[in-house]
């Protein structure tokens, strides 16, 4: 599918099949969204630009993804995506400034490019420029992202609440909840460093950006980039902050979980200490030898039991009087 959008937020859609052969000058943004190769063809033959294809986003060396060809600047970001999935994905999307006109090509739906587009109806008119009309799209992208740390802050602090609780609520957990836990923690580590690569994609993308003189001539395109930039750096810094966050959470259940295992193998541990004398004892009394005064007796069998029941309180009590249980 191929949009066209105009500085007043109106959009046309063409087909494969549309016959002309230039762009309206209005025109400054052409989005192709999962393009096939004919509505590639469509746009090269409008914007009489060669254009990557899916698999030149796919194939392009991470050195390669910034690059000036014959006036037209090419730039390859990776935005994340399906964000309130336990699998967030990173999509890579080309921007694309030829003269005055931006042209995004992108195999998925970031959530940015809606909300950017929505915007535009909004406030008609309000882009002069593809270059400006880029920086507010990079700037939309960027309140995404923070967007996104958010949520995935939010998911953390719930997280929290459910394994730091008290004694009483921990007792009466099922069966190996915090293992299931450990889940939830790799989903939002996940969440998290897609949106630092993000970041740090759309960093390099930015001081390219503004290394070019297209941007440079252009004030106000100038200073959105330099706002994004700020806004990026900041947002690297917070996303490190909630990676180190996640990284305690998942050393404190680990934790928890080893003190869970002692504990039950403490109870094993004491459980067979208090039954080693009472084994002791009818151990001996087990014995065959031929003289052995306490089987002939009329209370050997009960002297025997009760020797067996003090063997067994006698270490249970010292054990509570050391604090051990």
């Amino acid at each position: 599918m191929i949009r066209a959008y105009r500085p007043d937020g109106t959009a046309e859609i063409f087909s494969a099949s549309d016959p002309r052969t230039n762009l309206d000058p209005a025109i400054l943004w052409l989005d192709l969204v999962n393009p096939d190769r004919a509505e590639e063809e469509l746009a090269e033959r409008l914007l009489g630009v060669p254009l990557p294809t899916r698999d030149d986003l796919k194939d392009i060396e991470p050195s390669s993804r910034l690059y000036v060809e014959d006036a037209v600047v090419f730039m390859t970001g990776s935005l994340v995506y399906h964000v309130e999935t336990d699998l967030p994905e990173l999509t890579d999307v080309a921007f694309i400034l030829s003269g005055n006109r931006l042209i995004t090509i992108r195999y998925a739906e970031p959530r940015a490019f809606s909300l950017f587009s929505a915007g535009l109806l909004r406030v008609p008119g309000r882009y002069q420029t593809g270059a400006e009309m880029l920086g507010r799209l990079l700037e939309t992208v960027v309140d995404r992202t923070a967007e996104v740390l958010e949520i995935g802050v939010a998911r953390l602090d719930a997280l929290s609440a459910e394994v730091f609780v008290d004694r009483k609520a921990a007792k009466r957990r099922p069966p190996r909840f915090l293992e299931d836990k450990l889940l939830d923690i790799a989903n939002h580590h996940r969440l998290v460093s897609k949106a630092r690569d993000s970041l740090m994609s759309l960093s390099r993308l930015v001081t390219f950006l503004r290394s070019q003189p297209l941007v440079r001539k252009d004030p106000e395109a100038d200073e959105l980039c330099r706002i994004v930039a700020h806004d990026i750096q900041s947002l690297s810094e917070h996303a490190g902050f909630v990676s180190n966050n996640i990284t305690f959470l998942l050393d404190a259940s680990l934790g928890l979980i080893s003190v869970e295992q002692n504990a039950i193998i403490k109870i094993f541990s004491i459980a067979s200490v208090v039954f080693l004398p009472p084994t002791l004892v009818a151990s001996i009394y087990g014995m065959n030898f031929q003289f052995m005064p306490e089987l002939h007796w009329q209370f050997g069998y009960a002297l025997a039991l009760v020797a067996m029941l003090l063997s067994a309180i006698i270490p249970f009590q010292f054990f509570r009087w050391k604090g051990w249980l």
